[in-house]
């Protein structure tokens, strides 16, 4: 059972209850105690008022009458107390009036945001039947008290923040039919006392952080019809009496580390619904006999050690009702049987990540109510049949299909994965006629010619098109007018070429654009500044020229977080206001990041990646961190001083501003970026120091102040002495990098004359700085190879100068 799906079953019980509580009694056949009355007031007053939150109950009326309150219709005593959802936003007191209330039998306080712990006091509510505590902000243990509580049949604490572990004498609450302790920070064992609750129905102890193996005992609770124990640190194996709760209809153990195979024959569940395992390291081969329970709806199996071939029993008793198979991130081997095709019932099928083999069956076609279906990460070849085109989500990515059937009948897809399998040709122009399709991916296969500008029929309901990495050319088509949903569209590593299409200026919903290594020749498009969702933008390695604002156009681009323009031809400067609109730069959103993980429909996600240079290496961000903030301008002719606002970016990640023609001193305000991970300035024209204050970067772990006119001493912070030595080499007057690039031998006087062999301590020298230079990451400006060394008031370079030799020459500092 899901976290989700457990609350869901427990809010159920929790509104049947609260519907029988109140037909117990008919509050107005009778008048309030006096006694019953004065205790419901001084409860209610032990928790704070006012005019935003006003006492739930009028004074003047019969407190029998009073919402949430239920008499007994002889007594007149208080009987039942449901105050949930009412915001209390205090303490339960360890001596409350609620206790006066003796008679209580049900106690229903959910979601009223009470605090502190739960007092011990409430074990002296003997008649309660019922009592619901869940969703609060309670800390601190259970009491071993309400193991006092010998007529509960109904606890729920759940989704608070308990604390310790669960007490044994929950184990004395022998008539108890639903135990709810999900969502808390609950530690420990199970209980084996817990085995004495024979009348259990369920069961939830879920996202806690439980140890050990599950009891023995627990093969004691015959009654039992769910079981949920998922998110904890369970392991080891399932004790032999599990097989003895036949009466389980719905059974979680997700995300432990049970490592135990399931049980070798599984038919006696036989009023099983809802299986989940999925998220442990389950052993073994494919659980026939699992799948012919008749009244098996859903299974998890995904993310264990299961392996083998998947087999069914060969019957036609095979589940009738199986609505969902989750099989992926197994070793499963084999083709997909032919037999699946029994489960006519089947809306998904989930087999990714295993090493299927051979061919899509074409006994999947009679699953007329498939909807669902992921086959990616396998070992399929062959073609992709044409009846599956009837399905709304397909991802069959990571495999080698090579060709398409094309089918005559009405396509329903909404969501097509196709990225690498072994795709060519030209580009399959029957996909234009896909009219619902909202998420496209055809990335990383062969198909080459141009993209047809038929696909402008598609943008009404695209969200995302993927056609990053194939040999597509020609043209980029200008089919953006109506693609006022497409949030991401990447058709980076192509042969692409011209202009860029303006038509994109219509994407409101854009949140990712990469272009990048085409052959796209445009002026900067500062008009995508206007997008008010453009989150990354990438147009790396093309051929855009120009400066990179517009003098009478807003700078925009305020929800911009990655910006890579490096490799181009951009030029000018940058005025000092260049940044001040880039406020996501600036601070972390509150809201989740959808452009980091797209939701396409409810079961296909989608991950934008794109790659950088980060730490001096070319890297691909195959999932963008949520919090990354970066901006690459390297390997263009931008000129002049790096603007003043740009120190406003208190979010950046990482900064290359290398292989430029940036002047004037490296500025202080850089210190202002107390995040940067990355920073990269070499192959410039910086001239003066580095920054003292530089050392306040402390999450620095790369720079790059190479290929520069530095001179001064190097900072002695530790980010500063663990760089490589390459990161400050060509700067001819740096100094104090002897114990970063270690200490070189004194030069011999003779060493100023220009030698036909080189001596010991040159040749050792020079097989230093070329090692040096080979392993470095920094990126090495023109055809000179060189590095300063400085040691005893010696500045030494190395030139190459024709063949073999060198030329060694010694300055005085």
């Amino acid at each position: 059972m899901t976290l989700s799906q457990c609350y869901c079953f427990s809010l159920i019980i929790t509104i049947y209850f609260s519907l029988l509580f109140h037909t117990l009694a008919s509050p107005t056949q009778h008048f309030c105690r006096p006694n019953q009355r004065d205790a419901l007031l001084e409860f209610i007053d032990e928790f704070p008022t006012d005019a935003s939150n006003p006492s739930p109950w009028d004074k003047s009326s019969e407190c029998c009458l009073w919402e949430g309150v239920t008499c007994h219709d002889k007594s007149s005593k208080v009987i039942s107390l449901d105050l949930s959802y009412t915001f209390l936003n205090s303490t339960l007191k360890i001596n409350s009036s609620l206790f006066r209330l003796s008679y209580l039998r049900h106690l229903n306080l959910n979601g009223c945001n009470l605090q502190g712990e739960i007092p011990s006091s409430l074990g002296n509510l003997s008649r309660l039947t019922l009592l619901d505590l869940a969703s609060n902000q309670l800390v601190g243990e259970i009491p071993s008290s309400l193991g006092n509580l010998k007529r509960l049949r109904y606890l729920n604490l759940g989704a608070n923040t308990l604390t310790g572990e669960i007490p044994a004498s929950v184990g004395n609450l022998n008539q108890l039919k639903y135990l709810i302790l999900a969502a808390n920070e609950l530690r420990g064992e199970i209980p084996s006392s817990l085995g004495n609750l024979s009348c259990l129905l369920e069961l939830s102890l879920s996202a806690n952080h439980l140890v050990g193996e599950i009891p023995a005992s627990i093969g004691n609770l015959n009654e039992l019809r769910a079981m949920s124990l998922g998110q904890n640190i369970l392991s080891g194996n399932l004790p032999i009496s599990f097989a003895n709760l036949t009466k389980l209809n719905h059974v979680s153990l997700r995300s432990n580390n049970f490592t135990s195979i399931l049980p070798s024959n599984m038919s006696g569940f036989h009023n099983l619904e809802h299986f989940d395992v999925g998220a442990n390291s389950f052993l073994g081969s494919f659980p026939k006999s699992l799948f012919t329970i008749p009244s098996l709806q859903v299974v998890y199996l995904e993310e264990n050690q299961f392996m083998g071939p998947i087999e069914f029993v060969d019957t036609t008793s095979l589940s009738p009702k199986l609505e969902l198979l989750y099989l992926a991130h197994n070793n499963f081997d084999g083709p997909i049987p032919e037999s699946i095709s029994k489960f006519l019932n089947l809306g998904e099928l989930h087999l990714s990540h295993n090493n299927v083999i051979g061919t899509i069956p074409r006994s999947i076609s009679k699953l007329v109510n498939l909807y669902y279906l992921d086959l990616s990460n396998n070992k399929l070849e062959g073609k992709i049949p044409g009846f599956l085109w009837r399905l709304t989500t397909m991802t069959l990515s990571h495999n080698f299909f090579s060709s398409f059937e094309i089918s005559s009948q009405e396509t329903l897809i909404q969501a097509l994965d196709l990225n690498s399998n072994s795709f060519g040709g030209p580009f399959p122009r029957w996909i234009c006629k896909l009219k619902g399709l909202s998420f496209l991916d055809l990335s990383n296969n062969l198909f080459n010619g141009s993209i047809p500008p038929c696909l402008r029929n598609l943008t009404d309901s695209l969200t995302d098109m993927i056609l990053r990495n194939n040999s597509l050319s020609g043209v980029l088509p200008d089919i953006f007018a109506s693609a006022t949903e497409l949030r991401s569209f990447d058709v980076s590593r192509n042969k692409l070429e011209g202009k860029f299409p303006k038509s994109l200026i219509n994407c409101k919903a854009l949140e990712f654009l990469n272009v990048e290594s085409n052959i796209i020749k445009d002026k900067f498009p500062y008009w995508l500044g206007s997008l008010p969702s453009l989150h990354v933008l990438s147009l790396r390695s093309n051929e855009f020229y120009g400066p990179l604002y517009h003098r009478h156009k807003s700078l925009g681009f305020q929800s911009l977080r990655v910006i890579d323009i490096s490799h181009n031809d951009f030029n000018g400067t940058l005025p000092s206001y260049y940044f001040s609109t880039w406020l996501e730069m600036t601070t972390l959103p509150d809201e989740d990041d959808r452009y980091m993980a797209d939701i396409v429909n409810p079961f296909l996600f989608y991950r934008n990646s794109m790659e950088m240079v980060n730490k001096g290496v070319e890297m691909s961000f195959e999932r963008i961190r949520q919090d990354f903030r970066a901006i690459d301008f390297s390997g263009n002719r931008i000129y002049g001083r790096i603007p003043e606002s740009i120190g406003f970016l208190k979010e950046l990640r990482l900064l290359n501003l290398s292989d430029n023609t940036f002047i004037g001193d490296i500025p202080r305000f850089l210190a202002n970026l107390t995040k940067l991970e990355t920073l990269d300035l070499s192959c410039n024209k910086f001239s003066g120091q580095i920054p003292q204050d530089l050392d306040k970067l402390t999450f620095v772990s790369y720079m790059n102040f190479s290929h520069n006119l530095l001179h001064g001493p190097v900072p002695r912070g530790t980010q500063f002495q663990r760089q490589k030595c390459s990161s400050f080499m060509d700067n001819t007057k740096l100094y104090g990098l002897e114990e970063i690039c270690g200490e070189i031998p004194s030069p011999n006087p003779t060493t100023s004359q220009q030698p036909e062999e080189l001596s010991d301590s040159e040749e050792q020298m020079f097989n230093w700085v070329a090692a040096t230079i080979a392993y470095g990451p920094g990126v090495l400006c023109g055809l000179v190879i060189g590095h300063i060394f400085t040691s005893h008031n010696h500045e030494w370079f190395t030139e190459k100068v024709g063949g073999r030799k060198l030329r060694v020459t010694t300055r005085a500092h």
